[in-house]
């Protein structure tokens, strides 16, 4: 076998693999498309509200309810001191680089 073949072949190995990423994107597509649907419906049957990403602090539970003076409520030269503030961007509704 010649070193060109070699690398057809690998050339070919590889298409092959990317075609079948596709082929399981599209699939799995699908399957949480449905899924979602389950959720959407769970969600607003039982009223939820936004998802809670942490538990600390009132504006890292819910950041698209938060605003300008929040992490600072408790007087105004307090430092952040809950390391979800640290892990958390600022909402983009506050920067206003476009909301959520």
């Amino acid at each position: 076998m010649r070193k060109a073949d070699f690398f057809l072949a690998c050339i070919a190995l590889g298409f092959s693999l990317l075609a079948l990423m596709f082929v399981h994107s599209a699939l799995a597509r699908r399957e949480a498309a449905s899924n979602l649907r389950a959720k959407a419906k769970m969600v607003a049957k039982m009223g939820l509200t936004d998802l809670c990403l942490f538990t600390e602090a009132r504006y890292t539970r819910h950041p698209v309810m938060a605003d300008l003076n929040t992490p600072f409520q408790d007087y105004p030269m307090s430092i952040e001191h809950y390391p979800s503030g640290a892990l958390l961007p600022v909402p983009r509704h506050l920067t206003g680089k476009g909301g959520y």
